[in-house]
């Protein structure tokens, strides 16, 4: 996976961040199932670099939300 910019993510459709947020979280299930076993990752900043990325798509999801709510 490569890393997204904010910048992208802003300019993503609410249904393009939804699915660009379950991708992302079925890959780092993946990547946990296989640290779980004991496979060393390919990158060890990969996971961390997953993380960041949800919690930016969440944080432009709820930011939404706000919106709808106080209009």
């Amino acid at each position: 996976m490569a890393t997204i910019n904010k910048e992208d993510l802003k300019s993503m459709s609410k249904e393009d961040l939804q699915v660009k947020l379950n991708d992302i979280r079925k890959d780092l299930i993946k990547e946990n199932a296989q640290i779980a076993v004991g496979t060393t990752p390919k990158s060890s900043g990969h996971v961390k670099q997953m993380k960041k990325t949800i919690a930016r798509i969440m944080q432009l999801l709820n930011k939404e939300e706000v919106k709808k709510t106080n209009e």
